[in-house]
């Protein structure tokens, strides 16, 4: 019988993963904004300024990837996307319909 498992998102109730707080939240996506490009996964986890589970991580990066903060290139590396420049100059055009959730 082949077992399968199931991913959780950052939303679900995951009682292994502890979840983030604000600081790590940002401190992480600062990270990411100042080494874009530089570093995959794992090697970003271990060369964060301060230490965070891997399950914590795992939930800060799902965020992350989901409020497209961040992307991963074709060979894993993590780019920062996010432009608040770019959603402020578009965000109150009236042709453009804008979905807060």
């Amino acid at each position: 019988m082949e077992s399968v498992i199931k991913k959780k998102s950052y939303n679900e109730t995951n009682e292994i993963a502890r979840s983030p707080t604000l600081q790590t939240v940002l401190m992480v996506e600062k990270f990411i904004d100042e080494n874009s490009g530089e570093y995959k996964k794992t090697e970003l986890f271990r060369k964060l300024p301060k230490k965070v589970m891997w399950q914590t991580f795992q939930v800060v990066m799902e965020y992350l990837e989901n409020s497209l903060r961040i992307a991963y290139d074709k060979e894993g590396y993590i780019v920062y996307i996010w432009n608040p420049e770019f959603v402020k100059r578009f965000k109150d055009k009236p042709e453009l319909r804008w979905n807060a959730k």
